[in-house]
């Protein structure tokens, strides 16, 4: 392989980063990388960021996991610097050519030009997934409950109706339980993500690289 994908220059850490260390820079660098906030791209440079966000992805899967990065690092020393790059395409064929390095612990199922399958290859959506759920949780959690007091203060005006005192705290119960159903939404706060239109993604993305680079979202 003429070109090796140097996965602590693509996250911007040092090769002893520790495992806090490289998840930090992953925010940071899948947040700067993600498609979706290149809402008004044209198809070349939405193909050029999403190659460019699944390889932050690839190098955040094998440096996240002790097993993983021992296995690259063997490699990784074996490779002269000026065969080191950052090149997303490197990191395709990285997953093609070591495509049982990881014991098959799941990926696209791609296949590279030369007929090899990338089955290791991880999925960027789902990489991303579990990094955004712990980035939006605080905002999540500051919601207040709307539709669960709102539930409790119709139920308990219908059931005082019905059934007086009782029925006031009848139906305040039960109001207030729909209520939750209707806030929990019974859905991950990635997958209502996905379900988002790609100017509301993008809004949310650049709120979020604001929070974490802490400067503006259009000042990078």
């Amino acid at each position: 392989m003429a070109s090796f994908p140097d996965y602590y220059k693509l996250l911007s850490v040092q090769q002893n980063a520790t495992i806090e260390e490289i998840r930090t820079a992953y925010k940071k660098e899948s947040l700067k990388t993600h498609p979706d906030r290149l809402v008004n791209a044209t198809p070349e440079e939405k193909k050029a960021a999403t190659e460019r966000f699944q390889a932050v992805a690839d190098a955040y899967y094998v440096l996240s996991d002790s097993t993983r990065r021992k296995e690259y690092d063997i490699l990784y020393s074996t490779r002269r610097p000026q065969e080191r790059t950052t090149d997303p395409g490197a990191s395709y064929n990285f997953f093609s050519t070591f495509t049982n390095m990881f014991g098959n612990q799941g990926g696209s199922g791609a296949e590279s030009a030369t007929g090899a399958t990338a089955a290791d290859r991880p999925d960027a959506d789902h990489v991303f997934a579990d990094v955004f759920e712990e980035l939006l949780r605080p905002e999540v959690e500051r919601h207040a409950p709307w539709w669960a007091w709102l539930g409790a203060i119709c139920g308990a005006g219908i059931g005082f109706i019905i059934a007086n005192i009782p029925g006031l705290m009848f139906g305040m119960y039960a109001g207030n339980r729909l209520g939750a159903i209707r806030d929990a939404k019974g859905k991950s706060v990635a997958a209502v993500f996905t379900q988002l239109g790609g100017d509301q993604k993008a809004q949310i993305l650049r709120a979020l690289a604001a929070k974490v680079f802490g400067v503006a979202s259009g000042s990078f």
